[in-house]
């Protein structure tokens, strides 16, 4: 389609191989009037209102051309190639004040179109309408998940989007082949480097992971800021499928303390790595166990090796490193120090406040892991817990046709596993649909009491 209302600038129909992309082939001249003018009169022609439906708007290319045949004068491109479809009043503006009309060829090539465009043009006419337009991008990597129709040509569409996207280094495509212990794509390469480990930026956090190896999507990042949001810089957070840490780590930034965990080695690796590289080491304790193990044994590990209490939001990089050199300046002067006053200590934190289950695909068949969680015998671990930990359980619904049926559905569900009714600050929230007949929801409540200390579950609990 053109994105002129005189000129077309689409590509030109692509004739050249199929088997390797042509980019010889997408050229294209659009002849253009253009006002001879003297250069102290460019910006009246620019600027002035009677000529702004005549200006040559065209993206990416310039209003105002060198006159080769003139050294003396400039070019200034109308979006006419005749003299007919000028309005009367540009028309009349350009005979009193230019030098006269000219014809300036417009030369369009490979460089000027975009990926889509580009991708549009070059395809069988039959798999146009669909085409891939869009992807994710982790740190240095751009990942597709192409259809069955477009994979006899996923290496051009590779090298479209290597050619087109500076940031970009790899392509990969992600297969239909999931991991089934880890539940990472399995992905090709495409174009590009075959370098996987990526640095990514995400709520002012840097994640360092191979992207090959372990889960991550991008789509995810408000949701991951939504749940962060709803915890206090006091709490502690247990993470049952932390991954590399996309809820973790910011909350570690927050000021929470967070037991993070996940099976996948590699995932805990990267975790470990991510807590030191933003600073949160001291108060994100990673573990790589099987999450039904990690939320029966969580409570009593933080109980019996408690954090540190929070003191404060912590000093960044900049701060900590502008101080540093305050108090080097005043030694090299021969100033006395500034004595610090020390802070009172503060409460160790031993209670969890949150867990997180950011496994939409079986998060659900843990929840019966909370039975009996919370009874130990300790009568002061037991008080601790006068109010159980809220659980945010990520999952997936095939009830789309409203809200009301995918929560009846989800509901039923938790319910279920759990073994008790979901009486205390239920909520759902919509996070995103990832196919035409599959939602996905996360679901927070109050852990029930009498799951948290084992006593009055049933089996199958009704609504």
């Amino acid at each position: 389609m053109s994105r002129h209302l005189f000129l077309d600038v689409s590509p030109p129909p692509y004739l050249g191989s199929r088997e390797q992309l042509d980019k010889s082939a997408f050229r294209k001249t659009l002849p253009v009037l253009a006002a001879r003018v003297q250069p102290d009169k460019v910006g009246r022609f620019l600027k002035g209102d009677v000529m702004k439906r005549a200006i040559l708007d065209i993206p990416k290319v310039r209003t105002v051309a060198p006159d080769l045949a003139n050294e003396g004068t400039r070019l200034v491109l109308l979006r006419m190639s005749r003299e007919a479809d000028i309005p009367s009043d540009a028309l009349e503006f350009i005979k009193k004040e230019s030098n006269g009309l000219v014809t300036y060829d417009v030369d369009l090539d490979y460089n000027y179109w975009t990926s889509d465009e580009i991708l549009h043009s070059f395809l069988p006419e039959d798999i146009r309408q669909g085409a891939p337009s869009g992807f994710a991008i982790v740190g240095h990597i751009a990942h597709l998940n192409l259809n069955d129709e477009y994979l006899p040509y996923k290496h051009i569409i590779g090298e479209l989007v290597l050619d087109k996207n500076p940031r970009v280094r790899t392509v990969v495509n992600k297969l239909n082949s999931i991991d089934n212990q880890f539940r990472f794509f399995k992905m090709e390469l495409l174009a590009g480097e075959p370098d996987y480990v990526v640095e990514h930026h995400e709520s002012d956090c840097r994640f360092l992971f191979d992207f090959t190896k372990v889960y991550w999507n991008s789509r995810l990042h408000t949701e991951h800021e939504r749940l962060v949001q709803l915890f206090k810089p006091e709490d502690v957070v247990a993470d049952v499928f932390a991954g590399v840490g996309p809820f973790a780590i910011p909350a570690g930034a927050k000021g929470c303390a967070v037991l993070a965990n996940d099976l996948n080695p590699e995932s805990a690796k990267y975790l470990a790595i991510n807590a030191t590289n933003n600073r949160v080491e001291d108060i994100v304790r990673v573990f790589c166990e099987d999450g039904r193990e990690f939320i029966k044994e969580a409570a009593l590990r933080a109980w019996t090796a408690p954090f540190p209490g929070y003191t404060g939001p912590k000093p960044s990089r900049s701060q900590e490193d502008k101080e540093r050199r305050r108090l080097q300046k005043l030694k090299a002067e021969g100033k006395t120090l500034p004595t610090s006053i020390p802070e009172s200590p503060a409460e160790p934190r031993r209670k969890i406040s949150h867990f997180v289950m950011n496994l939409p695909d079986s998060a659900i068949e843990f929840l019966d892991a909370f039975r009996g969680i919370l009874a130990d015998k300790d009568p002061d671990f037991r008080r601790t817990y006068n109010i159980t930990p809220m659980i945010h359980c990520h999952c997936f619904t095939r009830e789309v046709e409203s809200v009301a049926t995918a929560e009846n559905d989800i509901y039923k569900r938790v319910e279920e596993k759990l073994g008790a009714p979901l009486t205390s600050e239920v909520s759902l929230q919509f996070v995103r649909s990832v196919a035409p007949n599959k939602d996905m929801y996360c679901i927070s409540f109050r852990l029930p009491p009498e799951v948290a200390f084992l006593s009055g579950i049933q089996e199958n609990p009704r609504r």
